[in-house]
């Protein structure tokens, strides 16, 4: 087998033939180092095996985890003699722990090793969240108790991850004191009204919370690009809206204005997800089938958003989300520090993760450079 008939992918170890097969069609193969030995195998064909690059990454993955357990269990050597108890005691050991992970995950064998792992993951991320969560409603209680309001702006491409970070958000909340807006298109009366009026009348009341899951920004990005506005309509708002956010704020709401900045490669991976999963066909829309075609438009809209409308009364807080888990934390760490509540448990680390909660600066700057976000 000659390396140089093959190229490299995107992931390691794993190689696929430069020219085709006319019957077999192009050739996988697994080439890696483990513990100072090399290793070489064919995986299969992409016509002959209905082979992808994601299975073949799967089979080239169970490949080297057979390798890791065959060597194990060379390197266990049990001998029934006082000098090797302790090698007895620690496969005892092993054999206790393998039993009780067996246990857990049932018939595992049958499962995706992916799956697993992504599964696995999920708990361990769940548990870091939930201690946040406690927060939240703590926070909650804290401004029911003092009747105080707040609304929380979610905004961001499509796919950016908004809808995943407001449910886990309001998971643990008391429903009757928290509301989740999502407007469609407005009716023909609603056109004819001043603008923000739709909003404003979801607005919340002493001790509530309501979050909109895209709110009056709208105008500032989706309805421009599509024509859904003037352009006279869009610089009404663009010029109008700091001073109304600035009278919410001054008038005692609480206001939050979250983005979720998803770069390009990873919001083309989620619709490519969205149309091949049948359990997220629902979420791919007409809208989203333009959003790549139409990236660029966007980006300038975004970056005259957040130039002109980031004020000290009411700034935009840049979340980057391609890491979902990483940024539903971050979103709640926001939150939790814009209002100073009650019984805060200050053992946990509410400092921002810097590399996913960017400043209006930064995030222009990046723009600046390229607009992959």
């Amino acid at each position: 087998m000659n390396l140089s008939d093959f190229e490299k992918t995107n992931y390691s170890g794993l190689y696929v033939s430069k020219v085709a097969h006319p019957t077999f069609g192009k050739k996988y193969i697994a080439r890696f180092q483990h513990e100072r030995k090399r290793y070489v195998k064919v995986l299969g064909y992409t016509k002959k095996d209905n082979l992808t690059k994601k299975s073949a990454l799967n089979l080239m993955q169970k490949f080297k985890d057979s390798i890791v357990i065959q060597e194990k269990k060379e390197k266990i050597e049990v001998k029934p003699n006082n000098d090797n108890i302790c090698d007895n005691e620690k496969l005892e050991k092993i054999q206790e722990e393998n039993k009780f992970l067996k246990s857990l995950l049932g018939d595992f064998e049958t499962l995706d090793s992916e799956v697993i792992k992504d599964g696995v993951q999920k708990l361990y991320d769940a548990e870091e969240l939930k201690q946040y969560q406690i927060e939240l409603i703590k926070l909650q209680n804290y401004l029911e108790n003092e009747n105080k309001r707040m609304i929380i702006l979610f905004e961001g491409r499509d796919a950016s991850g908004k809808g995943g970070a407001i449910r886990r958000i309001t998971r643990y909340m008391n429903n009757k004191h928290y509301r989740v807006v999502a407007l469609g298109k407005p009716t023909e009366t609603q056109k004819n009204q001043w603008f923000l009026q739709r909003y404003i009348e979801h607005f919340p009341t002493g001790g509530e919370i309501v979050l909109f899951d895209r709110s009056w920004y709208n105008r500032a990005m989706v309805e421009p690009i599509f024509g859904f506005c003037t352009e006279e309509e869009y610089e009404i708002f663009m010029e109008d809206v700091v001073n109304f956010e600035q009278d919410l704020v001054r008038q005692g709401m609480v206001l939050i204005k979250l983005y979720f900045s998803v770069s390009k490669d990873e919001q083309k991976r989620r619709f490519d997800r969205r149309i091949n999963d049948p359990l997220r066909q629902w979420k791919f829309s007409e809208v989203d089938m333009q959003a790549q075609d139409l990236w660029t438009e966007f980006s300038d809209k975004k970056y005259e958003m957040l130039r002109r409308t980031n004020s000290r009364s009411a700034p935009w807080h840049i979340v980057r989300s391609d890491d979902k888990h990483k940024a539903r934390l971050e979103a709640v760490k926001i939150i939790l520090n814009s209002i100073d509540y009650d019984g805060r448990n200050y053992a946990l680390d509410f400092q921002p993760n810097e590399k996913i909660n960017i400043s209006v600066q930064k995030e222009l700057m990046q723009m600046r450079k390229s607009q992959n976000y």
